[in-house]
């Protein structure tokens, strides 16, 4: 696989102490700032995969006219909560 580089970054002192003083023990700065930005690429991609499934969602209930009203939704989040509440009681 051909590799690449990323811009380098410049950062005020007290951003970069930030990032030195939590990195872990045999962890470099380049290693911690790739990190950050694979995490960051996975969470962009989520986010667009649920902003592409609501859209999709949202275009299915106008074509069929079949709607959930905000009420029964938040009813039926709430029995859930509840479940998960005494299930966690529970154990």
């Amino acid at each position: 696989m051909k590799t690449a580089t990323l811009p380098p970054l410049r950062v005020d002192s007290e951003l970069r102490d930030a990032a030195e003083s939590v990195l872990r023990e045999g962890e470099t700065l380049s290693g911690f700032v790739l990190e950050a930005v694979r995490l960051n690429i996975e969470r962009r991609e989520s986010q667009r995969e649920f902003i592409v499934r609501g859209l999709a969602a949202r275009d299915e209930a106008q074509a069929s006219g079949k709607y959930v009203s905000a009420e029964d939704m938040l009813a039926r989040l709430d029995a859930s909560l509840a479940k998960a509440r005494g299930k966690r009681a529970g154990a």
